[in-house]
């Protein structure tokens, strides 16, 4: 790796980790260059655009990292809830050895950002699609219909953002503790209801479009 894309990464590293513990808003640019250690021509040098370039460089930066880890446990564990469970249990552990300060740098940007940048928006979506892909392809692998298993990821992500957050909020990783303890019931195949025979006697329930206003019969 060439000397300018050591800099480069290492003021990308440097505000992922800030991030990931303070939050965009609360980084700011000096902080960055102090840390890593870069003089402020380097920085808009390899970000033109300045902190917004940054931003989308992080989103990008912690994605693939993130990407890899889900690909590394699932090649370790094989199904989606095993390999689901490796991964909040990571996120746990660093939740722990943080004091319960580390969330997610992307959904940080994301939330601080909403409304605001529509390139920092399309990073992130594009982030969190990458994400979801994965989950959606180990249970499509796993016999999970295409609508059932796209949902079921998109479920799955959220319950993990929305535990990061709460374990933040908290002072406490138990939000991913109980996540853990419930993605067998997220990630299950939803067992089809028997039509149920209709009971000798029994009044004919009308369709509602028969039932009138409000569909309790009544008339306007």
């Amino acid at each position: 790796m060439s000397k300018g894309k050591v800099t480069r990464q290492r003021m990308i590293d440097t505000a992922q980790a800030l991030i990931q513990r303070q939050g965009y808003a609360a980084t700011g640019l000096q902080q960055i260059l102090t840390e890593s250690g870069t003089p402020r021509g380097s920085f808009y040098f390899h970000f033109p655009g300045g902190k917004e370039d940054l931003a989308r460089a992080v989103i990008h930066n912690h994605g693939t990292q993130f990407a890899e880890l889900i690909d590394e446990l699932a090649a370790l564990h094989g199904s989606a809830l095993r390999t689901t469970q490796a991964l909040i249990d990571r996120l746990t552990v660093q939740m722990e050895t943080s004091n319960c300060t580390a969330g997610c740098p992307v959904t940080h940007i994301a939330m601080e950002q909403a409304g605001k940048s529509n390139a920092v928006q399309a990073a992130a979506r594009e982030v969190y699609e990458a994400w979801r892909a994965r989950f959606v392809k180990m249970l499509r692998a796993e016999g999970h219909e295409p609508e059932l298993a796209s949902t079921q990821a998109r479920t799955v992500l959220s319950a993990i953002e929305g535990a990061l957050l709460l374990s933040r909020a908290y002072g406490s990783a138990a939000p991913l503790e109980d996540l853990h303890g419930n993605l067998p019931t997220l990630l299950a195949v939803p067992k089809s209801t028997p039509s149920r025979k209709k009971v000798r006697g029994e009044p004919e329930v009308k369709p509602r479009e028969q039932l009138g206003l409000w569909g309790l019969g009544l008339q306007a």
